[in-house]
């Protein structure tokens, strides 16, 4: 249980936050620490004495929320070792919503890798004395840090989980327990099922596998009368070899990837039911691997999706948006949502484009584009708007069927998989697609090579915190 409070009583270990100018006039209060310590941004000085443990760290100039999150994770992970299991004051010139940050940082960054280990100290007595926020403020504060880091916690673990530790059946125990953890309704189509229930797109990609499918529906409602309504799809093939269209075995390990879209979908809905936020919630996971064998679907199969349209196969290794293609249509076909967004490790167009440094997303609404874009910015987790123009779609128009499942074109590809799947949201004016591929698995401190970032958790979170 993370815990926080505003007492003034000594403690053994001190954390102080300094920005460069603070440090300048406060200085000649810690003697023997001028000579080692500037108030740098991510600089860090630590003090002993037989009695207490103090740690300074610099915030630089001017930092904003998300930077002073970024430096207090990058702390809280490099110094788990040293960081005692005891009550710990911080002082600082913060206010509440800098604070906020500042605790987020610390709690997300003991989250310890490989997969399965637990996160042990902070579930102890290690505890956060604030001297300027009240009562109130620290138990609100460690309620929303704890439901974040429940959600998000678990989004990376799934995420960074080797392919034999993430089977179909493993997800959907996990998921269910969720449900029944957070009082949500549970739905879940196995390939059978979503054979008679239409849904040819997300079966043709599970049918070469030896996995069962599962198409999994969940549901938050809110307590609150007339909430609104948000609809969430998250791209989550476990494993992509490619299929058929097989990819080079050259870093094909990251493959395990493929489910973050799923993972941000997952950490956001565990923190939103945590926090009992005012909104419902419909979350799809079309959960499946993209397998090789004889039964696996093939380049140049037409394939019918659970709209009624059909797909021309002409790359296996575009599964993810068959899966996203009836995730959409069966949310908007069957449920009534104000807004509807996906995420999905999808394209490498988009790493291409944009690299390690945000997202691309592409929306049919002015009003949507604007709130995510302001909750990208405030949470870091960012993304760039590219178009949806119809001149996109003779890209993809096929001979034999209404759709290709890719264009021939040797560019622009992140953009016409976003085309694509419009056709698949049933005229929903209130739609955002997020290509998250560059974003979601990369360069992390916890772990020296590739590893979940948890990108995509926040971002949803503050959005649907604002949406109104």
């Amino acid at each position: 249980m993370i815990k926080i409070n505003n007492k003034k009583e000594t403690t053994t270990q001190n954390i102080f936050l300094f920005s460069e100018d603070d440090w300048e006039q406060e200085k000649s209060n810690y003697p023997n620490t001028e000579h080692f310590f500037n108030g740098k941004k991510n600089e860090v000085f630590i003090k002993t004495d037989s009695n207490e443990i103090n740690f300074f760290i610099g915030i630089g100039k001017d930092s904003k929320g998300f930077e002073i999150q970024a430096l207090a994770n990058k702390f809280s992970n490099d110094y788990k070792k040293n960081l005692q299991a005891v009550p710990t004051s911080v002082h600082s010139k913060f206010g509440l919503d800098l604070a906020e940050e500042f605790v987020k940082g610390i709690f997300l960054g003991t989250y310890l890798y490989p997969f399965e280990k637990s996160h042990p100290f902070w579930q102890e007595n290690f505890e956060l004395h604030f001297e300027n926020i009240s009562d109130d403020e620290a138990k609100n504060l460690a309620l929303k840090t704890e439901a974040l880091c429940n959600g998000q916690f678990a989004g990376i673990e799934w995420l960074n989980k080797p392919a034999n530790h993430k089977k179909v059946d493993q997800i959907s125990k996990f998921l269910k327990s969720t449900a029944e953890k957070y009082d949500l309704n549970y739905k879940v189509l196995n390939r059978e099922e979503s054979i008679k229930e239409g849904l040819g797109a997300f079966v043709a990609v599970n049918q070469g596998s030896s996995q069962e499918a599962a198409f999994t529906i969940l549901e938050y409602k809110s307590e609150v009368e007339n909430a609104k309504t948000i609809g969430l799809v998250g791209k989550c093939v476990l494993f992509d070899t490619g299929g058929i269209s097989i990819k080079p075995s050259a870093n094909l390990h990251y493959m395990k990837s493929d489910m973050g879209g799923a993972s941000a979908v997952i950490g956001a809905l565990i923190t939103a039911s945590e926090l009992k936020l005012p909104v419902n919630i419909i979350a799809i996971l079309p959960i499946t691997d993209n397998a090789v064998s004889e039964k696996a679907y093939l380049p140049s199969d037409v394939i019918k999706a659970y709209n009624g349209k059909t797909i021309e196969v002409l790359d296996t290794d575009a599964e993810g948006r068959m899966t996203l293609a009836d995730g959409l249509s069966y949310l908007s076909k069957n449920y009534e949502t104000d807004v509807l967004i996906d995420l999905a490790t999808l394209t490498g167009s988009s790493v291409r484009m944009f690299g390690y440094t945000c997202g691309a997303y592409f929306s049919n609404n002015e009003d949507l584009k604007k709130s995510l874009e302001k909750s990208a910015d405030k949470t870091n987790q960012r993304i760039w708007n590219l178009p949806l123009w119809d001149v996109w779609k003779d890209d993809f128009t096929s001979d034999v069927a209404d759709f290709k499942n890719i264009s021939m074109k040797p560019f622009g590809d992140c953009i016409v998989a976003a085309k694509f799947l419009e056709q698949f949201i049933e005229g929903h004016q209130n739609w955002a697609h997020l290509d998250i591929a560059g974003v979601a698995f990369g360069n992390v401190g916890y772990a020296k090579d590739k590893a979940a970032t948890g990108y995509g958790v926040q971002l949803l979170l503050d959005f649907i915190e604002n949406y109104n």
